[in-house]
């Protein structure tokens, strides 16, 4: 017999903060991951690893087209109107799609494989996409649950399911490779370091499908061992459920906008990668000399001679691709747990929730990711030089960073946006605006791209563009739709104006650490780690001189009552 657990709603922060907690640790793990077989592989190498991320993307968004965002919704809707034999519902007719949509989603990636590594002139990254293929057989899988479990405000399945994952991946993913880069010419006699390579990132690839299926394991054992929020005395006392036929159609109408909006900006991704390398290769054939002569001397000379450079520049693109994502990640969160909890307000029609909760959300991602884009900008060198070393083409990565520290600001804030018109009942909106932003994308790198003074830094201009666009519109429609205007001085001025303190405050540290400190790698350490701890803390506190942080924020995490008297009675908040 199964066992039910009590109801347990988690507010925004405390669901945002468990979900972000351990989603960070999802990505400081899956960046170890990155950058260690990056330093054991070269730009080379993280290409190819990147190619059968660009082409699962999408594919395992197509699968799961939007599902898991509908699931959470129609679960979070249900369970604010004590409807839990629908919630039940919801799962039992989710879960056959699932497994459908992982079967055909896996044969896809087989066959697009053979095409895909032709049109970016990359033949070694074909095993590695084989290898990773029935990862999104089971990403299928574990995505119908975590969906289930985050519309009834737990986000604990979820968290740890994304950690046992990650570890896994990291701990057979790499030592996989590692192997297989140092000792598979002596195992299984291959002399060519090309053909090593490319059986050495299968490897790693290996490691990524296997953190996948003991995902699945954890949360499906999970749900069969501890069950759900919804006691057995709640679901006798539920009205009726609906019928199987009615509850999939409305499951389908509102995953499949969903699912478009996300296909779509997953689509931008493997665009990215083919256009941005098509560009490449483009001038390279043309105009050489005019690309070559923007990286005097840290291109090596074999790569342009094996006709590589597109794949070096792109790892290098690549390697700042990793640090940034950290910034995604966090406010992914926030719009996963932004979306049960503007759903119910919403739903209620709760007209004063309904503005708390979407000002919670749009303070709470601005106030990090203004300060976290500015600090990836103003400390690009040191972050990179720490983060990778002395690999090859970390140089060239520092100046990707620079700008793409600047996209991350609308990037990473467009997730929760778009979230919180989903929650209102726009779930085509954000399907229109990413078209829209994709063609914007497109367009912009075509032509930023194959500019040689440019070149792989039009990616990010790109993302600037697209997002910058998605952004402005989407805060324009929710305004529309629900009639409430956020207080954008809290929102977003006061974090911008704390943020530009703090950035001046951490270049000035790093700037004066790194003239005591040894000019090694630990002093590398120091003098970064020390700015940044400086700029979190002069952040903190120009947010409290702001008033950018409020009383209703601070009573919603561990301890707040405490902490708001505290705050209260020194008058900071």
């Amino acid at each position: 017999m199964k066992k039910t657990k009590a109801n347990n709603k988690q507010s925004f922060i405390m669901g945002a903060a468990i979900l972000t907690l351990c989603l960070l640790i999802v990505k400081i793990i899956g960046m170890l991951y990155k950058v260690s077989l990056s330093r054991l592989y070269g730009p080379v190498g993280a290409a190819l690893l990147s190619n059968a991320y660009e082409l699962y993307i999408p594919l395992f968004t197509l699968a799961t087209a939007g599902f898991p965002i509908a699931v959470s919704r129609m679960v979070s809707e249900s369970m604010s109107k004590g409807r839990y034999k629908d919630v039940r519902r919801i799962k039992d007719v989710a879960i056959p799609f699932f497994v459908i949509a992982g079967v055909i989603a896996f044969l896809l990636m087989i066959l697009f494989s053979f095409f895909y590594v032709r049109i970016i002139k990359s033949p070694d990254s074909f095993v590695s996409m084989l290898v990773l293929a029935p990862a999104i057989f089971f990403g299928c899988l574990v995505s119908a649950y975590r969906g289930y479990y985050e519309g009834m405000r737990n986000m604990v399945p979820t968290s740890v399911s994304e950690v046992v994952e990650a570890l896994v991946k990291l701990l057979v993913g790499y030592s996989s490779a590692y192997i297989m880069m140092n000792y598979g010419g002596k195992l299984f006699g291959i002399t060519d370091e090309r053909v090593l390579l490319k059986y050495s990132v299968a490897a790693a690839i290996f490691g990524i499908t296997l953190g996948s299926f003991c995902s699945f394991m954890y949360i499906y054992l999970r749900y069969r061992i501890e069950g759900d929020a919804v006691t057995p005395e709640m679901y006798a006392a539920a009205p009726k459920p609906r019928k199987k036929r009615e509850t999939f159609r409305i499951l389908l109408r509102t995953a499949i906008p969903i699912g478009l909006g996300a296909l779509i900006m997953s689509v931008a991704g493997t665009v990215d990668s083919m256009l941005i390398q098509r560009r490449l290769i483009h001038m390279m054939e043309r105009i050489p000399d005019a690309l070559l002569s923007q990286y005097p001397g840290m291109i090596p000379p074999e790569k342009v001679e094996e006709g590589l450079v597109h794949s070096y520049l792109w790892g290098c693109y690549s390697y700042a691709l990793t640090i940034m994502n950290l910034v995604v990640t966090v406010t992914q969160a926030f719009g996963t747990t932004a979306l049960p909890n503007v759903t119910e307000a919403y739903t209620k029609g709760n007209r004063d929730n309904l503005k708390r909760s979407i000002e919670t959300v749009m303070r709470v991602t601005f106030v990090f990711t203004i300060p976290a884009g500015l600090g990836l900008t103003a400390l690009a060198g040191p972050i990179m030089h720490l983060v990778y070393g002395s690999t090859d083409g970390v140089d060239i990565s520092v100046e990707v960073l620079k700008l793409m520290g600047i996209a991350v600001i609308v990037f990473a804030a467009a997730t929760p946006m778009c979230s919180m018109l989903q929650a209102v009942g726009r779930v085509d909106m954000p399907l229109k605006l990413y078209a829209i932003g994709m063609l914007i994308k497109v367009v912009s790198n075509y032509i930023f791209c194959g500019i040689p003074q440019i070149n792989v830094q039009g990616g990010s201009i790109g993302t600037l563009l697209c997002y910058t666009f998605v952004i402005i519109v989407s805060i324009y429609v929710l305004i529309k739709e629900t009639g409430i205007i956020p207080d954008f001085r809290v929102a977003v001025l006061k974090p911008l104006a704390a943020s530009v303190i703090c950035i001046l405050a951490s270049w000035l540290t790093y700037t004066l650490l790194a003239k005591v400190v040894p000019a090694r790698t630990v002093g590398l350490l120091i003098a970064t780690l020390g700015a940044v701890a400086v700029a979190c803390v002069v952040y903190a506190v120009f947010l409290l001189v702001f008033r950018a942080i409020t009383k209703e924020d601070i009573l919603m995490v561990p301890k707040g009552a405490k902490i708001a008297a505290l705050l209260e009675k020194y008058h900071l908040i």
